[in-house]
């Protein structure tokens, strides 16, 4: 069962709609994947062997009277542990809500009931999403599957990893500052961060409420479609949700590039990267010319005052959520989030004003910018990943910034899909990520899946066994 726990979404789910496989028979396989594996790379919180195998009974039964939902019929997903699911412990991945049961499933988990997924768990994260490693104090640090003395990436590393492993095929993370691109580009796989207000966020626990996304991470482009054409949709329990019906799946495949121009901003995009992978960029960019897209150099003017009122914006705002808790269970957190709050509580009403009023402005420019081009282009992680244990709380809180060029689509709101792009010498895998305009998920898909499709990558993911030598 190993080799079809790799295949594609839309694969699986033709066998599954024409009864050559069963829900039940693999679900069954991927709890096993789940047991074999997840001893040693701790990507899960919780397994929900029992649910898990109770969906997949129904949706067995379902087929069987001639009731299929659609892709996602029997397909087992993960679900990062910051997103409420009825019944199931919802951790945060921190030790303050480690017995929360939710007497309700989250808007994303609700849809993916509806289209007939099967939840197998709760992924593993960097604690309440506030960092770019997943190494948890409370639940275990989660390995990267390339290199298992590394870090996966975060803060939604366990779904990163579950989806790279096979023990899954795709999972839901949450981007703050690029929690879902930063770790799918360091295990070798597809996250997407969808527009600000596409996908419900109703259900999850707050890092940063102008900031906060939900995006489906998954092994191809194809699959990450296919997921958030599930997930997104205006939901009135949330009020940045925006009603506006667009198409996301990639039903027309590209044969070329031709027409399609890419913004590149160098001195953002390039700053603090890595000798190897830049030049692995470099080749990217190549490629994608040969398939006939124009890649041109362009500004973006307050780009450094945008950023920084990101950070300003997000650290206020996980402050603000987290204040009523910290006055009773502060001795819970994990060090880097202790030192981290310091600056949230720091940052006065004027400050804050002033950085969302800058956001505005920043936005309003790169628009401006953007006009002509179909997407901008450039390095998800711009740095490998680097040893586990040894980050001190002082340097966890510019992680994201120092290891990737993801916080620019927070920022923005913009659509961003990463993808693997190469692998270092070492083997570890680079990723690169296109920012659409807002609303243009299928653009950017299309472009990724065009690429993707011209380059090897997903064989790379089947082929890696170096985890499976720690398998019981």
């Amino acid at each position: 069962m190993r080799e079809i726990l790799f295949e594609r979404i839309s694969t699986v789910s033709k066998k599954m709609k024409t009864k050559e496989l069963s829900p039940v028979e693999l679900t069954k396989a991927s709890l096993d994947r789940i047991k074999k594996l997840d001893v040693h790379l701790r990507s899960f919180i919780t397994v929900m062997e029992e649910e898990a195998l109770e969906q997949a009974k129904e949706r067995e039964m379902e087929i069987a009277t001639g009731k299929y939902r659609g892709p996602l019929h029997g397909i087992p997903i993960s679900v990062k542990d910051m997103i409420k699911t009825k019944g199931v412990r919802t951790t945060g991945g921190s030790k303050v809500f480690s017995e929360w049961i939710p007497d309700d499933d989250a808007t994303v988990v609700k849809k993916l009931y509806e289209a007939g997924a099967v939840i197998v768990g709760k992924a593993n994260l960097h604690e309440f999403a506030m960092g770019a490693t997943t190494e948890n104090p409370h639940y275990g640090s989660t390995k990267n599957p390339w290199n298992d003395t590394l870090i996966p990436g975060g803060s939604s590393g366990g779904s990163a990893v579950n989806t790279a492993v096979g023990m899954v095929y795709g999972s839901i993370g949450t981007d703050t500052a690029g929690s879902v691109r930063l770790p799918a580009a360091m295990c070798g796989t597809v996250g997407i961060k969808p527009t600000y207000g596409l996908v419900s966020r109703e259900g999850g626990i707050p890092f940063s409420w102008s900031l906060d996304h939900v995006g489906p991470m998954t092994r191809t482009v194809e699959d990450a479609a296919i997921i958030l054409d599930v997930i997104k949709g205006y939901d009135p329990k949330d009020h940045t949700s925006v009603d506006r019906d667009i198409s996301v799946m990639v039903d027309k495949q590209l044969d070329n590039l031709e027409g399609v121009v890419l913004g590149f901003h160098e001195s953002y995009m390039f700053d603090g990267i890595d000798d190897e992978i830049k030049n692995l960029m470099i080749k990217a960019f190549k490629a994608f010319e040969q398939l006939g897209a124009e890649i041109v150099e362009i500004d973006l003017p307050y780009i450094d005052e945008g950023l920084q009122a990101l950070r300003t914006i997000a650290q206020s705002e996980v402050y603000a959520f987290h204040k009523p808790m910290l006055e009773k269970y502060a001795d819970d957190y994990g060090d880097d989030l202790a030192y981290r709050f310091h600056y949230g509580q720091d940052v006065t009403t004027e400050q804050y004003i002033d950085a969302q009023r800058m956001r505005k402005l920043f936005v309003e420019k790169t628009i401006e910018q953007m006009k002509g081009i179909d997407a901008l282009i450039g390095p998800t992680n711009v740095q490998p990943p680097f040893k586990r244990d040894t980050m001190v709380p002082e340097m966890a809180i510019s992680n994201m910034f120092t290891l990737g060029k993801t916080p620019l689509a927070n920022v923005l709101g913009f659509p961003s899909l990463a993808f693997a792009c190469g692998y270092t010498k070492a083997n570890l895998p680079v990723g690169m990520q296109l920012i659409g305009k807002p609303f243009a998920e299928r653009t950017i898909l299309q472009i990724g899946d065009l690429y993707e499709r011209s380059e090897p990558w997903m064989g790379r993911l089947k082929q890696n066994t170096l985890y499976e030598q720690y398998s019981v």
